[in-house]
């Protein structure tokens, strides 16, 4: 079978591997591009012309359409397979509640675990010490509020089978955990804990590569 379609992005880029977990569950193809080169390849009059902004992930599918932005992509990847109404809710009350998460997954995790990863990762930016217990506080906070919605062991954020609210948030955490959410932080999440380790189980999450549980933050 012919790829769906390819994402320009650089490698080991977590939102990548977010649209590829929606994929395979999807059971759709969508590879890498070959020789991506991040600010060459994505500066060109040919790549802008599909995507001006220039910003990666990019997804270009085989019929010629193109869309941006990691939450667009994995969304319109849920929408294109056979598994659209598991993945984004089969009404509008589950629907919304996927939304929900998805949502969470941009707006409250991403903001506090990217600051300390160009830090500390990347060294893109001076180690910062305030706002580095800034952003660990809030990831904290935000792990607090998963935990009370996975309580009783719930294997799946929303109702009783996978779907992209568990793939947005996950695939987030499959990156944090690595560096940022150590055995202290874990203490407060055990059913986080459970449900990740739960969905790495999963074939479809190859992508995610293995969970890794740091014991200590890793700080500059």
């Amino acid at each position: 079978m012919a790829p769906f379609g390819k994402i320009y992005s650089y490698p080991g880029n977590f939102r990548v591997q977010r649209a590829q977990v929606v994929a395979a569950v999807n059971g759709l193809e969508v590879p890498l591009t070959e020789n991506f080169q991040m600010r060459v390849t994505n500066q060109t009059p040919e790549f802008l012309a599909k995507f001006p902004m220039g910003k990666v992930p990019a997804l270009e599918c085989a019929d010629g359409f193109c869309v941006a932005e990691g939450g667009a992509i994995c969304t319109y990847l849920a929408r294109a397979g056979p598994k659209a109404a598991q993945l984004l809710g089969a009404d509008a009350k589950t629907e919304a509640l996927i939304a929900q998460w998805s949502y969470f997954a941009d707006t409250e995790l991403i903001p506090s675990i990217l600051p300390p990863a160009v830090m500390v990762l990347m060294k893109l930016i001076p180690f910062d010490e305030a706002r580095y217990e800034k952003c660990a506080a809030d990831t904290l906070r935000a792990l607090k509020c998963l935990e009370a919605a996975l309580q009783g062991g719930k294997k799946y954020l929303v109702g009783d089978s996978l779907t992209l609210a568990d793939i947005m948030v996950s695939g987030t955490l499959f990156a944090a955990t690595k560096f940022l959410v150590d055995a202290e932080m874990r203490k407060e999440a055990p059913n986080v804990v459970a449900w990740l380790q739960g969905l790495a189980a999963l074939p479809e999450f190859e992508p995610l590569g293995e969970l890794v549980l740091c014991e200590t933050r890793t700080k500059a």
